[in-house]
């Protein structure tokens, strides 16, 4: 079924232990696209520079990604150039150019604005909002976030949570969102803000589903050598509502799959620098993946204590 992503299509220059890669190809919408695209044939929304290769759009278009979504506008586009530390859990961002971004207003293409499953990748909420108003049809809709939007347009973002059916979060977000340390309080206090479900992303802990009847938890896929994070929340997500987009469906048993799904996913993100990993892993890479997670997190419960 159709689905729509939003986001960043970017330049991103990044250092990490392992090396260096500079004016790649990223972006949350990138990243997301990528995913989402293993599963389903997703629409991107976004806006690109003068200065952006077509070989770029051409690479995510031989993919499967549906790139008429994508504007072209004078001047340059996103750029973001970061750096990991040897815990690659530390991130310094050393560089944020919106360029393009900064100005941008987006306008769906006619044949977008009936698509059923929305993903709003991690963008100013007021363009989310933007983007919610044009898909009336929509019967799943998610959002990303991060501190940024929290601190400049948190009224923004406290409408978008009151319009998503699933927001995603990272422990620090959550956090700094409900004035809480304790993340089982700030994800029942942002479920009360209006979405159905929350999704705390622990990184190399896992993730988190919470929603009104249950919490769901899976550890992330093992790997044994990460060569650069970036991009993998927004792989989780892609995965994620690709798979449930692909499938037409949104009960909780088929979220808790979408989940093994997004993790899998994103676990091939952190394999090589940028988009790169994309380019080789196949279907059957992913589903071994999945497969592994399933394994792994199962359990043969029998009453200790008796019936």
């Amino acid at each position: 079924m159709s689905l729509l992503i939003i986001g960043t299509v970017a330049f991103d220059t990044v250092e990490t232990p392992y090396g260096k890669v500079e004016r790649a190809l990223g972006g949350s919408g990138t990243f997301a696209s990528l995913a989402a695209a293993y599963y389903t044939r997703p629409r991107l929304v976004g806006v690109v520079g003068e200065d952006f290769p077509q070989e770029y759009i051409d690479l995510l278009a031989s993919r499967g990604v549906d790139i008429r979504g994508i504007e072209h506008a004078a001047g340059k586009s996103f750029f973001w150039h970061g750096r990991y530390e040897q815990d690659i859990n530390i991130r310094e961002t050393l560089v944020t150019e919106l360029n393009v971004l900064e100005t941008f207003d987006p306008k769906l293409p006619a044949d977008y604005l009936d698509s059923r499953y929305i993903f709003l990748a991690n963008i100013d909420p007021n363009l989310q909002l933007k983007v919610l108003d044009q898909t009336p049809a929509a019967v799943l809709t998610m959002a990303d976030t991060m501190n940024l939007w929290i601190d400049i347009t948190r009224d923004a973002l406290e409408q978008v949570l009151r319009r998503v059916d699933i927001i995603l979060l990272n422990d620090s977000e959550a956090r700094q969102l409900c004035g809480t340390p304790n993340l089982i309080k700030a994800a029942r206090d942002i479920l009360a803000k209006g979405p159905k479900a929350v999704i705390l992303k622990k990184g190399e802990h896992g993730v988190m589903m919470f929603t009104d009847q249950a919490v769901f938890s899976l550890p992330a896929f093992p790997l044994q050598g990460v060569k650069d994070p970036t991009g993998a929340g927004d792989a989780f997500a892609g995965g994620f509502i690709g798979y449930l987009a692909g499938l037409d469906v949104r009960d909780d048993a088929h979220m808790r799959r979408a989940l093994a799904v997004g993790t899998a996913t994103a676990s091939l993100c952190c394999e090589d620098f940028s988009i790169e990993r994309f380019k080789t892993a196949d279907r059957q890479a992913v589903s071994g993946r999945i497969a592994q997670i399933a394994a792994a997190t199962a359990v043969d419960y029998a009453p200790l204590f008796g019936a």
